[in-house]
């Protein structure tokens, strides 16, 4: 059951068209991900979800309350974490959630109470007395969702969430999203990282320059777009271009000296290759990023 939907959203800075007329619909208690490269429009289709900008025609539909008419009860619903370090640094871990908590008028019980159950949901119940400035960049970001969650929301949105973490700290909050996911929260999040879209997302709007050119699950995405596995071979000239794609049926995309050669059969994908090349070829299981640069002509970056 749908618990976002979006109809025709679309978003004008002045004369920059941000967001091109975009449909989506988001289920309940899924992690949902909007996945492209900066600046291709999915942090300005979240800022209309939890009302931080409006939008200029079209509607967004949250809990079955219109963005256009209920901006604070959305917002009371809501969740979010900016890709922005936004925490107050002259307090503590547990200061700031105490002072975030305020803004929704939890009782003095029931905020204790909720800030105890998140210290020790994102294990940080050693650093309550830390300040922000002493704490890891995995860590801050740990803290950014427990303070998102400070009013138990239905649906929460994660902006960038693993942006300039290192592997272990991803790691650690790619598991914070999946536990949240277990327990029945809606979870929406915008990235440009294909492996973390494939590791969290139930579905994606894969979005570039302000549309959304594909929708659904990643392994769907992947098998509708390109099939499910990839030769990604090399030449060191144009004319050793031109001979490979002249003997390869199928499915081809090139991109400077390569070109990735897909295909639903790894065995007949690599005896095509081999017979082509005349050398031994790796056949590898398709990506959503073979499939945006499928779609775009451009890897993500």
């Amino acid at each position: 059951m749908a618990i976002i939907e979006g109809r025709g959203v679309t978003k004008y800075y002045n004369s920059l068209l941000a967001v091109d007329n975009v449909d989506f619909s988001i289920d309940e208690a899924e992690c949902f991900g909007f996945l492209g490269p900066n600046g291709a429009g999915k942090t300005t289709i979240m800022k209309m979800i939890y009302c931080r900008i409006p939008v200029t025609s079209g509607d967004i539909v949250v809990d079955g309350l219109s963005v256009r008419q209920s901006q604070r009860k959305i917002k009371s619903t809501i969740g979010v974490a900016t890709q922005e370090d936004d925490l107050d640094r002259d307090l503590t871990v547990y200061e700031n959630l105490w002072v975030y908590s305020r803004y929704f008028d939890l009782r003095a019980r029931e905020s204790k109470k909720r800030i105890d159950e998140l210290l020790s949901f994102f294990d940080l119940g050693k650093k309550r007395d830390t300040t922000v400035d002493d704490l890891s960049g995995g860590m801050k970001r740990k803290l950014s969702v427990a303070r998102a969650l400070i009013n138990d929301p239905r649906i929460l949105i994660l902006d960038e969430p693993t942006t300039g973490l290192d592997p272990a700290a991803r790691r650690q909050i790619w598991d914070t999203v999946i536990k949240l996911g277990s327990e029945g929260k809606t979870v929406i999040l915008t990235t440009h990282y294909m492996e973390e879209a494939q590791e969290l997302c139930d579905r994606i709007a894969l979005v570039f320059g302000g549309k959304i050119l594909e929708y659904g699950s990643p392994d769907e995405i992947i098998g509708r777009v390109i099939g499910t596995n990839v030769c990604e071979l090399y030449a060191p000239s144009d004319q050793a271009l031109n001979d490979v794609r002249k003997t390869i049926p199928g499915s081809i995309e090139q991109v400077g000296n390569r070109l990735f050669v897909y295909g639903n059969d790894a065995g007949a994908l690599q005896r095509q290759c081999e017979a082509a090349t005349g050398v031994s070829q790796h056949v590898r299981p398709a990506t959503l990023e073979d499939v945006f640069m499928k779609l775009t002509g451009r890897e993500v970056k």
